[in-house]
């Protein structure tokens, strides 16, 4: 089946719309319902076809995205964290060893995922194998602060995924996606849909870790509020966003921020307006059809997947549909922004807001995309 098969195909559907709010209406016991119709803010679009790309076949994966100032920074699929300045990539740092060419290069090479930058010009950094890392990049020097090594209420982390931190530096809010599938395993975890996810806090004076929601299915992007009251975390194959206070009257307590998106949330960063940008690199087209929805109720289909295809094969049967959505500070659809069929923005994992423009990230791309605001 092509790309655009995947897209044209059909299937019943009951009626869904958008509430008032721009909020999809809310599923009762947590499973999947019907996505959104794609009408109003969902409409689809090709808006972000108008990002230019950058640093092609210089770069491949750039999976998160950091600023010091001016200077960028991004972690790429050969374990590298780099600087991208004046058109140049320039490695600062690398947590692994090897040759780090192939898939199963990655648990000896690492490979870095979120990325932000701390208050005292230095980049925190998750790697999904090492654990967590600043990094001077002035300076050249690496510190873990969290190897992978150490189990956390007796379970290893085997996907650290991404992380977010407080205005001082001292707490680290980070994501461990599985205990038991590896980053080079994301699709079996997917497809899987295993409940081992976590998400976890690092005190960066104590040392202590704590472990403040569990059970989550592939647990990704973390953002914290502007105020530092609550954690935002994608929890991707749920296509969903929790949120978990870490401060005020509702502290240690947990609800849901936003659920039943159009696409499966992967890094999740604010934006101008005081909202937030969502990165989709796989959606839930309504009308339309979407694999892992159809998957999540065939789970005899799945196990038959398990053993006959690999990985990059059912990638190809993954629709290459690229989806930014924009949401408000309560959770509403702000605004959409597509690529139907990945023409030029493919993978697209972050989006970054910086100076007027959005950069977007992808998991597997060889490139780097660059979207005026203004344009859109």
């Amino acid at each position: 089946m092509s790309e655009a098969d995947g897209l044209r195909q059909r299937r019943p559907l009951r009626p869904q719309v958008v509430t008032d709010d721009g909020r999809a209406p809310a599923a009762k016991d947590g499973s999947f319902k019907e996505p959104p119709l794609w009408l109003g803010v969902l409409q689809p679009n090709t808006k972000l076809r108008q990002a230019e790309r950058l640093f092609e076949n210089q770069l491949t994966g750039p999976e998160s995205i950091a600023n010091i100032g001016d200077v960028m920074f991004t972690g790429t699929m050969d374990g590298r964290v780099v600087k991208l300045e004046n058109g140049e990539v320039e490695t600062i740092a690398r947590f692994g060893s090897g040759p780090c060419k192939t898939r199963d290069d990655e648990p000896a090479c690492g490979r870095p995922l979120g990325i932000r930058a701390g208050p005292n010009g230095t980049l925190f950094v998750a790697d999904a194998y090492k654990g967590l890392f600043e990094v001077n990049p002035w300076k050249r020097e690496v510190k873990l602060l969290l190897s992978s090594e150490i189990p956390i209420e007796g379970r290893k982390m085997s996907f650290v995924n991404d992380l977010t931190i407080t205005q001082d530096g001292r707490k680290i809010y980070f994501t461990d996606s599985s205990s038991k599938w590896q980053r080079r395993d994301y699709l079996l975890l997917a497809l899987e849909g295993t409940d081992d996810g976590r998400l976890l806090e690092y005190d960066t004076e104590t040392k202590e870790v704590k472990v403040l929601l569990d059970q989550l299915r592939f647990p990704n992007g973390v953002q914290l509020s502007p105020a530092e009251d609550f954690v935002l975390v994608a929890e991707t194959t749920m296509a969903r966003i929790r949120r978990f206070y870490v401060s005020g009257l509702m502290k240690g307590g947990a609800d849901l921020f936003v659920e039943n998106l159009p696409g499966f949330p992967d890094n999740i960063r604010p934006s101008s307006s005081g909202g937030y940008w969502v990165g989709m690199a796989t959606v839930r087209s309504n009308p339309g059809f979407s694999m892992l929805d159809f998957l999540s109720e065939r789970p005899y289909i799945k196990r038959m997947i398990f053993k006959l295809f690999s990985q990059e094969t059912v990638m190809k049967f993954v629709p290459r549909y690229s989806l930014v959505l924009e949401l408000s500070d309560s959770g509403a659809f702000r605004r959409s922004l597509h690529d139907p069929d990945g023409q030029v923005v493919s993978y697209l994992s972050e989006v970054h807001e910086q100076d007027g423009h959005l950069y977007l990230g992808s998991f597997r791309s060889p490139f780097l995309c660059r979207l005026s605001l203004q344009s859109v």
